[in-house]
């Protein structure tokens, strides 16, 4: 392997260790904070496309890891929404210019922790909402690589707690994330040297998320929320300010 790129694989994978560890312990986050430093590395065109094949090892392991507490209802309806919403986003990134799509990662980014702020209970959400949280997820994370954090209040609010919460939010993201891929692969996205990362990535994002797993109910959440919203500001003014 060239040396440059060993040492980018290097990063790139203390990188997806540690923000893999954040989501399978706070339930989101890892996927937003884990693109600016995909996009630093690697561009952002073939960040996107990393960071879902990165994401797709961590989702399936934490939905694995707590697979007795899935809800498949909520599933099966998230999945209505996002499976074709996710097909379109991924197209449209493959034909967008880059340096737009920038702009609007960090506008949307900085939107996000406002939102949350505004909005830390919103009302309980039908089974049906998610149809709708499904849609807007799936374009989103299709278009801007992750929507977890302007997602999770829905699950929360549902009612879904700890395994529940976590597993099911990570089986709703990886259903999302193979309709991506399908997307990325049809866009031309999906070269060998995308795959080679992505699977090189896939160790270490296992390994938090095995990590994260024996950690959770260890670490207050109020901390880890407001970690995760510093990283999201942090994020977005980089992506607003950066050329």
């Amino acid at each position: 392997m060239d040396p440059d790129l060993a040492v980018t694989v290097g990063l790139a994978s203390v990188a997806a260790f540690a923000l893999a560890w954040l989501s399978a312990v706070a339930g989101f986050g890892g996927g937003v904070l884990l693109l600016p430093v995909f996009t630093a590395l690697f561009g952002l065109r073939a960040a996107v496309p990393v960071l879902t094949l990165a994401q797709l090892s961590s989702n399936g392991s934490r939905a694995w890891l707590n697979r007795g507490a899935l809800q498949w209802p909520i599933i099966g309806r998230f999945a209505v929404g996002a499976v074709p919403l996710a097909l379109v986003g991924g197209l449209l990134l493959a034909a967008a210019p880059a340096a737009p799509l920038k702009r609007v990662l960090g506008v949307f980014l900085l939107l996000v922790v406002a939102w949350r702020r505004l909005n830390p209970h919103p009302g309980r959400p039908s089974p049906r909402a998610f149809v709708g949280v499904g849609a807007a997820s799936g374009l989103g994370s299709a278009l801007l690589g992750s929507v977890g954090p302007l997602t999770a209040p829905f699950f929360l609010a549902y009612g879904l707690v700890r395994d529940a919460y976590i597993g099911t939010e990570a089986a709703c993201a990886l259903v999302m994330h193979v309709a991506k891929l399908v997307a990325y692969g049809a866009g031309a996205l999906l070269d060998p040297t995308v795959l080679l990362l992505g699977l090189a990535l896939t160790p270490a994002t296992l390994a938090g998320a095995w990590v994260g797993r024996r950690t959770v109910g260890r670490i207050s959440d109020r901390l880890f929320v407001r970690l995760v919203e510093a990283g999201l500001v942090a994020a977005g003014l980089i992506f607003l300010l950066g050329r």
